[in-house]
């Protein structure tokens, strides 16, 4: 007996509808699928769709100390809609001003009317995903340019990097005689117009050079070969038709004495000569051949190292393709073309393979220098402390003691919580700060219907104001009171936290009116759907990406994917059906406060505990920094450190779990961005930037050049620091205002300097999304749970109010040190 065509569809629809909602049964579920069932986050872990893996897993290893609490969706949620068909498109949320841009996932039903005619014409099938025609089109040709463009870029730096050797520069000794002089011929075969001569000893800085009178003088000469003589090993000044000076001597500052050269530390100093076309030619036609010579006036002698480069980097142009690369990124960044991690990575191999175009490509281990690992492994480590803390249920417990406390109004809580990060950020690193607030954050605005983005967008700026207030608050402001010369100068933690305060209060006064202004109405922190829908929306978000995480790589992964991707199912159905039916808000505050004082309790005190040993020895020995005499761990190895000993106390036998919720993708991206930054500066970027803003304060009249000098290294600095790391910005700008307050023709103090560039560094990284790395880690960790804010989102916000810090950064500088000379 045949079957109709209509009939066979209703069976087909009913069997697939009963292998979605049908989860795996407990002897389905094997001992590899259990590992990878670990690997997800704690709460997709307890949630009942995977409750057979949970069962398996207790009759394996016995029951958890500390199970989560959990709900599911009503098992009737999807019933009344197994006769309807469901699509789920990608669409712009128009209503909403505070996401722009951002794409939420809608469920649209087709109607019954249409699904009985798609039956009886037999045209169509179940699951059609509706689109919009020239949309579609147009997204289509965008991805196909997409790819095609960064192919391009792919096989630009592929082919160079292909194409061009390591650079490694033999290093080689000399000492320069008392009262005589030292000279070296520099092998014709390979060398260029250009030359680079790099010295590694006890040199001075430029700085010093109006302290000192003991200077190492370099020079190159051409010398003109006889005709008969082709052996340039052993040539002797005696053998050469004569000499010729060809270049302007190089003078570099040194020690006076033999024990100042013994106490200092090694320094590299570089200069490039440029010995012209012609005597280029002279040399590659083998009629004369280049001689460094070296003299000193020490009454000693000075031993140093040297390297000479035969092709050093034109600068010039350097500097140039460095601005395209940064450009490529933030267009990539700021258009959402890729995700930022991809967009570094891509940024930094281009640039990699521009330093490879112009000969000089970087070794493996020089590479690996250029990562600040400090940085990594202190994040790394507050990860894993922040991923076990969570699992004890005190963000929870704190977001309703905070609700509590505030009874329930938006704008007390707000401003309760970015004070507390700033005031946090002050005496932590403010990377800590924000990785220890965003859960706290995020739970809170949760408890109290809010949209955590604007939240968190506020509380990262208020971190980065408060970094600004002590010399341990801000790398910037590390770098800054770990100079020698500057600390020499006065500036220690009182007089830098007591010139910081003033600006800072006033800074965070303007900051919150600034905030009150772009938020005004209270509908701006909100979402533009019920809460209960935002709820379901998140959670299927939070699912879609732990089903995205896992491949079907083997049989096992494939099993614990599908079964993720059917709860994603099931909460759509019941996403459409909130949509269909509405949904009721909470009536009052204090039925809302007990039913989260219900819903979210401590989990598991015992864990708590251990966290709370673990958390005092890490903010103890944070704290403890700044006294290099009592403790002698850096940052990063005391949350190492930390993280060790919580994982010892918390004694977890699934350890993948833990290692999942660390943010990788942050991680990445900070180490591509190191290295982007790092050949940035090899590309000449960084010190362009120096230079012009040392060119420009030196152009002005001499009444003038304070106030002109404070605002160039504060502005300069302020918008350097929105687009680009500030870590190596910094150090060259702290370069740049010693040697301003160092030169006695411009006669400037060096505490107005320091101040300018502390606010401006600090201050600047407010601008952008990746211009502080505060801000980096708070988009990674609301990513991780669910909430996403684009560069566009955070620049709205951001960038107005590091203007508007500023200006009143700068009001008070020209106040305290042009008219009242407060120095």
């Amino acid at each position: 007996m045949k079957v109709k065509a209509p009939a066979k569809r209703i069976f087909r629809r009913r069997v697939s509808k009963q292998s979605l909602d049908s989860y795996p049964k407990p002897n389905q579920v094997t001992e590899a699928s259990l590992e990878i069932w670990r690997t997800l986050p704690a709460a997709i872990r307890q949630d009942p769709s995977l409750a057979s893996f949970r069962q398996e897993h207790e009759r394996l290893h016995g029951p958890d100390e500390d199970p989560l609490p959990n709900e599911d969706v009503s098992a009737d949620d999807g019933d009344d809609s197994h006769s309807k068909e469901f699509i789920t498109i990608k669409v712009t949320n128009p209503d909403s001003s505070v996401e722009d841009g951002k794409t939420t996932t809608v469920v649209a039903e087709q109607s019954e009317k249409n699904g009985q005619n798609m039956t009886t014409d037999g045209e169509g099938d179940d699951g059609h995903e509706t689109t919009m025609g020239g949309h579609h089109e147009h997204g289509k040709l965008f991805g196909y340019i997409k790819i095609g463009t960064l192919l391009v870029v792919w096989l630009i730096f592929t082919g160079f990097l292909m194409s061009k050797h390591e650079k490694e520069l033999t290093p080689r000794q000399l000492s320069v005689p008392e009262g005589a002089y030292r000279t070296y011929i520099l092998p014709e075969p390979s060398l260029g117009p250009r030359i680079g001569i790099n010295f590694k000893g006890a040199f001075l800085s430029d700085q010093h050079h109006n302290n000192t009178s003991t200077y190492l003088s370099v020079i190159l000469q051409l010398l003109y070969l006889p005709s008969n003589n082709s052996n340039t090993s052993f040539l002797s000044e005696y053998d050469a038709k004569y000499t010729e000076n060809i270049t302007n001597v190089w003078l570099v500052p040194i020690p006076s004495s033999l024990d100042a050269i013994d106490q200092m530390d090694e320094m590299t100093r570089k200069h490039v000569f440029d010995i012209g076309p012609i005597n280029h030619q002279k040399v590659t036609s083998g009629k004369a051949v280049v001689r460094m010579r070296l003299t000193t006036n020490l009454e000693a002698d000075f031993p140093t190292k040297f390297t000479y480069d035969p092709t050093p980097m034109d600068t010039e142009t350097g500097v140039i393709y460095a601005a395209i690369v940064l450009l490529g990124l933030y267009v990539l960044i700021i258009w959402e073309i890729v995700h930022r991690t991809f967009a570094a990575i891509i940024a930094s191999t281009l640039a990699i393979g521009v330093l490879a175009a112009m000969n000089e490509r970087p070794s493996m281990p020089k590479l690996i220098s250029w990562i600040d690992v400090e940085t990594l492994l202190l994040l790394f480590g507050m990860m894993i402390l922040v991923a076990i803390l969570s699992e004890t249920g005190i963000f929870d417990y704190l977001a309703v003691y905070a609700y509590q406390v505030t009874n329930g109004k938006v704008w007390p809580l707000i401003n309760c919580l970015c004070v507390f990060t700033a005031v946090m950020s002050s005496f932590l690193d403010n990377v800590t700060t924000v990785l220890l607030m965003t859960p706290v954050t995020i739970r809170l605005c949760e408890v109290m219907e809010l949209n955590p983005v604007p939240v968190l967008m506020s509380m990262v700026i208020y971190s980065n104001v408060g970094g600004t207030l002590t010399p341990v608050g801000d790398p910037p402001n590390v770098i800054i009171a770990s100079n020698s010369h500057i600390a020499k100068n006065g500036v220690n933690f009182a007089t830098f936290t007591l010139h910081m305060a003033i600006p800072i209060f006033f800074v965070m006064i303007t900051t919150y009116f600034q905030l009150r202004m772009k938020f005004k109405n209270i509908n701006d922190l909100r979402f533009s759907e019920p809460q209960d829908v935002q709820e379901i929306r998140h959670e299927i978000a939070v699912w879609q990406r732990a089903a995205a995480s896992l491949s079907s790589y083997s049989k096992d992964e494939d099993l614990v994917r599908e079964t993720l991707l059917k709860k994603v199912n099931r909460l759509s159905r019941s996403l459409k059906k909130k949509l269909v039916t509405g949904s009721v808000p909470a009536e009052s505050y204090k039925a809302t406060l007990e039913e989260m004082k219900r819903k979210y309790p401590i989990r598991s005190k015992t864990l708590l505990v251990k966290s709370a040993i673990t958390l005092a020895f890490v903010i103890t020995f944070f704290f403890l920094h700044s006294a290099p005499d009592i403790q002698k761990l850096s940052l990063g190895w005391t949350a190492l450190l930390g993280a060790l000993l919580l994982l010892i106390l918390a004694d977890r036998e699934d350890i993948e779990s833990v290692i999942s919720r660390v943010e990788w993708s942050t991680l990445l991206f900070f180490a591509a961005l190191f290295i982007l930054m790092e050949a940035l500066s090899e590309l000449g970027l960084i010190d362009w930037i120096g230079k012009q803003t040392e060119n420009v304060i030196l152009s002005v009249s001499e009444e003038s050049r304070l106030a002109v000098a404070i605002l160039i290294i504060l502005w300069v600095s302020a918008f350097a620091s929105a687009f680009v790391d500030n870590i190596p910005l910094t150090t060259m700008m702290v370069k740049i205002a010693i040697g301003l307050a160092e030169n006695e023709a411009l006669d400037l103090p060096l505490q107005p300097l320091v101040w300018a560039l502390a606010l401006g560094a600090c201050l600047g990284g407010n601008g952008t999304l990746i211009g502080a790395s505060a801000n980096v880690v708070c988009a990674g960790v609301a990513e991780q749970h669910g909430y996403r804010f684009t560069f566009i989102e955070y620049f709205k916000v951001g960038f107005p109010v590091m203007v508007g810090s500023v200006i009143v950064s700068t009001i008070y500088l020209m106040f305290a040190h042009v008219v009242f000379t407060w120095h």
